[in-house]
Formats: C-alpha cells, structure tokens, sequence
C-alpha cells in the first residue's frame, strides 16, 4: 500500500511539474516586449482621428452616463459634478471622484471594509470600469504619452502610456486602429496582467443617446468582458427620469466644505 501511495504522489508531482513547465513555456512564448514608437505630430494626428470615430465631442458634451461591467457591476456617473454611484456585491457607494470622499448608501452583509475602505473601493471600481466605457477620451489626459508605432503589415498604431493619474500609473496601451480611425483591438502592458502584450478586442460599438461611440464588447484568450445597459444623457435627472441620486452626498459636502 506504501509503495502504491508513493507511486501516486510522484504521478501528481510529476504531473504539476509538466503544467508548470508548459504554463512557463506559454508565458515567455505570448509575453511581449513594449514596442517602439515615435513621438510628434504623426501620433497626435492619429490620436485626434480616434477621437474624432469615437465623436468625442459628444462625449465631452454628455452630462451623466449608467452602465453595467462584466455583469457584475453597476454605475451611474455625473460628469458634471465628478459623482460616481458604484452597486457591486451587495454595496452601494456614492463617491465624490475628487478627492474620494463618498456615503456608503448600503454596506454588503458580511463586509469586512470599513467606511473609508468601501469608498476607495467603489473609487477604484470607477477608475477602472469608465476607462473601458471610453479611454479614447484621455488620448489627451496630463501625463498621457503619445507615440506611433509601425506595424508589421505597414499598418500604424498608437501607443499610450499614461506616465500619471489613474490607480496604476505606468500602464502602455497599443491601440489597433482601422481606416478610419475607429479601434478593433488593444494590447495591454499593465500592472494587474503578467503576460505583456495581451490583445482585447474592440467590437459591437454603440452609438449612446448623446451621440458618442462605446465599445460593448471585449474578447481575449484570458477572458471576455461585456458592458451593457450603456445609456447618456445631457443631464443627470434626464438619465434617471428626474432623481437626483447624489443629492445626500452633495448636501453633506456643502456642509463640510462650503
């Protein structure tokens, strides 16, 4: 009986040895380097072309937008006031997006995070759910770094690199553009993602109420996301049929701040 337990033992080493071998051989075989680029106008044009696909000016123009990400999580942001509305396993977070100061309208049974902890949580939520609503946005952000990059097929692209801002500074984005200045994929070479180089596509755009473009879908070989229930409005009582949701959080920043 000792022997054949030895045996099985030595089966399954050599078994998660063979998977963390071919998992290694995948990485180093998919994890790409940052690619080179150059700075100046080229970059800068093609920059403006995306924004210009997208109709950033709409967005610029649109007051409040509600959406869900990866069917898990919901948000209702007030561009004009900088409020976000965060609902996500069981808590609901009004935050003030600068600073993160906020109201924790509901607080998940169970929840080990205090006040504060839930407020830069639903922050962090924000930061990272709004950017894939519309990166191309902040094409032009402080800190942003633009450089085009020549494709193998003679294509060009546009690398991003936002040297500040955001919760992960550092980030490098490739985005894979078609003729017409519309995006079909990026590659990511973040933080959060060890294999550098990972390519999400850019697909089923929508044109929202306002008239700006969102993309409502994203597949990579890791994971697929999805946004959906995507609406705009000019104004936030427009997108919520007349409810000011922020009013708490804008009564208790008047009175501590007037």
């Amino acid at each position: 009986m000792k022997f054949i337990k030895n045996k099985w033992v030595k089966i399954l080493l050599i078994s998660v040895g063979i998977l963390l071998l071919i998992g290694g051989g995948l990485f180093w075989w998919s994890n790409e380097s940052v690619p080179q680029g150059k700075e100046g106008p080229e970059a800068d044009a093609l920059a403006k072309k995306m924004m210009k696909a997208v109709n950033v000016e709409a967005w610029n123009e649109t007051g409040a937008v509600s959406w869900t990400f990866g069917g898990r999580r919901q948000l209702v942001w007030d561009k004009v006031r900088h409020y976000a509305q965060v609902t996500w396993e069981g808590n609901v977070v009004l935050v003030n997006l600068n600073p993160q100061t906020g109201i924790v309208k509901q607080k998940a049974e169970g929840s080990q995070l205090n006040e504060q902890e839930l407020i830069q949580k639903a922050w962090e939520i924000w930061v990272n759910d709004s950017f894939w609503l519309n990166p191309v946005a902040k094409l032009f952000d402080p800190g942003t770094q633009r450089k085009l990059v020549k494709l193998s097929n003679g294509e060009a692209a546009l690398l991003i690199t936002y040297q500040s801002g955001g919760s992960t500074p550092g980030d490098s984005y490739l985005w894979l553009v078609d003729k017409e200045g519309l995006p079909y994929a990026w590659k990511l070479w973040v933080s959060i993602v060890p294999v550098g180089g990972l390519e999400f596509s850019w697909e089923q755009w929508q044109t929202l109420e306002t008239g700006f473009k969102a993309s409502a879908y994203h597949h990579s070989e890791l994971k697929d996301l999805k946004l959906t229930e995507m609406k705009a409005a000019k104004t936030l009582t427009e997108l919520t049929g007349g409810q000011d949701i922020f009013a708490d959080l804008d009564t208790k920043l008047k009175k501590c701040c007037p």
